[in-house]
């Protein structure tokens, strides 16, 4: 109800409220069970969406719109999950519609209203159009999804303490999916380095940030360009304990 009255100047065709949806994986909710036990970890998870809706106010980079208290936003915390008919196992006859899902499947259903807790400022993560520069793209309240994404991941990792894997990264999906040839090849070594050495998982998820925003055209200039951390990864790479390749 408290959405359906903050609707102040929106037109009959425009949306009125945005669903988010922080669903962390099999991985990391068996992180937060083993290290807050399975009430403190749907506590710990419902203080994380708080601290998510701070980095989704602070997106739109509008003046006044700086936490998720400048919102108008509900969340529920839900434990289970349910096929529908458009999982690949329904389709394939393997579950039913319906029929709940397995493993761990803890996460929180967001709503938030278009317009801020005054309702006066339109909030849109639809708009993705650049303005003609810089201040007036401010006043368009441009939202960048990914980072939006990004910034979530990056907090699940500080808060908890969870070192997340190269191939668990948004960086390295977005790269394997929408990168050139030259950025693919670049995270497939990395890949390789990380699981032949784990403990050099930092250093490469250092590098796959600049590999992710195109700074190298050659596996060779990633590692050339690093300096004493390219030595580190070669070093990885021939050292004791895994072989050479």
């Amino acid at each position: 109800m408290n959405i359906d009255r903050n609707v102040a100047k929106l037109g009959r065709e425009d949306s009125k409220f945005f669903l988010i949806n922080i669903s962390p994986s099999q991985k990391e909710l068996a992180h937060l069970v083993s290290k807050y036990g399975e009430d403190g970890a749907r506590e710990k998870l419902k203080a994380f969406a708080a601290r998510v809706m701070d980095e989704y106010a602070r997106n739109f980079k509008r003046p006044g719109i700086d936490s998720h208290k400048d919102l108008l936003w509900f969340g529920k915390l839900e434990n289970y999950r349910y096929y529908n008919h458009n999982d690949r196992e329904v389709k394939s006859g393997l579950k039913r519609k319906g029929e709940r899902k397995e493993g761990r499947q803890m996460h929180v259903q967001i709503i938030v209203s278009r317009k801020d807790i005054t309702n006066k400022i339109k909030l849109s993560p639809q708009n993705t159009s650049r303005g003609r520069n810089k201040a007036h793209s401010q006043k368009l309240g441009q939202f960048d999804r990914t980072a939006f994404k990004q910034s979530g991941e990056t907090l699940f990792d500080e808060l908890f303490d969870f070192e997340r894997n190269l191939k668990d990264s948004l960086q390295y999906a977005n790269t394997m999916k929408n990168g050139t040839a030259q950025q693919k090849a670049q995270m497939h070594t990395l890949t390789e380095l990380t699981e032949r050495h784990p403990h050099g998982q930092p250093l490469a998820m250092e590098l796959a940030h600049d590999v992710a925003h195109g700074m190298f055209e050659s596996v060779g200039e990633m590692l050339a360009t690093t300096g004493s951390m390219a030595a580190d990864l070669l070093g990885l790479l021939n050292g004791s304990g895994g072989g050479s390749g």
